[in-house]
């Protein structure tokens, strides 16, 4: 764990903008004579981490829609596209990804499946693959660990394996 303000910046960028929203929020209460929006300042400073966080919700969402469709579709295609996708998506995550918004992750997971999973199976149906679609599981299927692991890819269900 981080023991300064410096290394918390460093080591986990969504921690640090609660940690200094709360604190300007506290510096507000003492009433200081500055010339600082301290009420806005702190809405701003929690905003950016907020902003960062929803980036790498979105992005986990992407993954998980990619993956259903390597693991459900017979389409051999658009698999190119898909897996360009998750490795494109993987560094966005990777870049900014902390311990703190990791964990959040993992709590909203379920949530995060649920419109990934509405995302494929329309995607499925879109190239007409409706036994596809209707197949995709209720619960993700899937470890944040592995979504998040480069060169994981879920096994296609019709024997499609991917060449290098």
């Amino acid at each position: 764990m981080a023991t300064s303000v410096e290394e918390l910046y460093e080591q986990d960028f969504f921690a640090w903008t609660r940690d200094q929203a709360a604190r300007l929020r506290e510096l507000k209460e003492t009433r200081p004579n500055l010339p600082l929006d301290l009420e806005h300042l702190a809405e701003e400073v929690d905003d950016l981490g907020t902003e960062r966080r929803d980036a790498v919700r979105s992005q986990v969402c992407r993954v998980i829609e990619h993956c259903l469709k390597l693991e459900y579709s017979a389409a051999v295609d658009p698999r190119r596209g898909w897996l360009d996708s998750v490795i494109d998506v993987r560094g966005a995550i990777e870049d900014r990804l902390t311990a703190s918004i990791r964990q959040d992750v993992g709590t909203v997971l379920p949530r995060l499946y649920g419109r990934a999973r509405r995302k494929a199976e329309n995607g499925l149906l879109g190239y007409g693959e409706r036994e596809a679609a209707h197949a995709l599981p209720a619960e993700c299927p899937y470890a944040l660990d592995d979504l998040l692991r480069d060169e994981w890819y879920p096994p296609n269900g019709h024997g499609i394996v991917d060449a290098d």
